[in-house]
């Protein structure tokens, strides 16, 4: 085994991890689930048989990642954020054939107590601010905050809120990587050296 787990944690036979991974205090990992290289996971994260997890992820404490929820490599999931994967749960009714799949892409960052309801992408290094209930797809690089979340700016790769209108034309430099940002309508991407 090339990676690390707590004497506390559960990792169901069949489970895939990838090596340097770290599962910590509690976890519990069921035996469908794939998780890549590196991942982090805090105290308390619970993952699913059928949930997919790329390499470098961070999952912090107190996670449940429900099945149906994929996580492309680089995705930071803050503390006590919540995936849901049935849009309209009842105790009494069986909908596990309703199951919506959930996709955050590539680098995207979900803030401490944020919701993603099910059945949404956020795109790639997408920001979920703090508190945000996610209800409708989230474009790549775009700052979402509120209840429900709506989008009111756009981040660098970095991580620093870039100098741009929502829509319209536009160019952006990251004060940190210099990188540069090019904005097409309501499309952000980064420009190729």
């Amino acid at each position: 085994m090339d990676y690390q787990v707590h004497d506390s944690a559960i990792v169901d036979e069949g489970a895939q991890i990838g090596s340097g991974s770290r599962i910590w205090h509690f976890v519990h990992v069921c035996g469908g689930a794939r998780v890549g290289r590196n991942v982090s996971m805090g105290q308390n994260v619970f993952v699913g048989n059928k949930v997919t997890i790329g390499d470098d992820c961070k999952i912090q404490n107190n996670v449940s990642i429900y099945d149906n929820v994929h996580l492309e490599d680089g995705v930071f999931c803050g503390p006590s954020m919540v995936f849901t994967n049935v849009y309209n749960p009842r105790s009494f009714i069986q909908r596990k054939d309703e199951y919506r799949d959930t996709l955050i892409r590539t680098g995207a960052t979900l803030g401490a107590n944020c919701t993603i309801v099910c059945g949404v992408t956020v795109g790639a290094h997408a920001f979920v601010g703090a508190g945000a209930v996610v209800n409708k797809d989230v474009p790549d690089y775009a700052l979402v905050v509120g209840v429900p979340g709506r989008q009111i700016g756009w981040m660098s790769e970095f991580g620093e809120q870039l100098d741009l209108p929502l829509d319209g034309e536009g160019r952006a430099v990251c004060p940190h990587t210099g990188a540069v940002y090019v904005l097409r309508g309501k499309a952000l991407s980064k420009e190729t050296a």
